[in-house]
């Protein structure tokens, strides 16, 4: 849509870009690739976590790992001072929710998952 001022309002995907009839063209495109990477960005996500229990000495940080990679999300682990475990994972928002329901309920077969 054009505006007052000779630049075109170029609307889509929650995004509005304003542009003069000269780029016009450049500016759809960019609206086109900012769109998706927008509906691919929302449908990411990253979590912190921290879980207490019997998780230190039992390889809990070691079936995390493998864990993340078998369901293709990306992170890090690491044991505390306190005695817990502590990290954070990121991907695909329905495979870190997998994550971390294997987190909260699984875990390594020697550990006790108490929070």
């Amino acid at each position: 849509r054009k505006g007052r001022s000779g630049l075109s309002v170029l609307r889509g995907g929650g995004l509005v870009l304003m542009c003069s009839a000269a780029n016009a063209a450049i500016c759809f495109s960019l609206l086109a690739i900012m769109s998706k990477v927008g509906s691919v960005a929302a449908r990411f996500k990253s979590i912190d976590y921290e879980i207490r229990g019997r998780v230190q000495g039992v390889c809990f940080r070691m079936y995390t790992e493998d864990q993340a990679r078998k369901l293709g999300v990306v992170g890090w682990v690491r044991n505390t001072r306190s005695g817990t475990v502590e990290g954070q994972v990121q991907g695909k928002e329905e495979l870190v929710n997998s994550m971390k329901n294997w987190l909260s309920k699984v875990g390594s077969p020697s550990s006790r998952i108490d929070q």
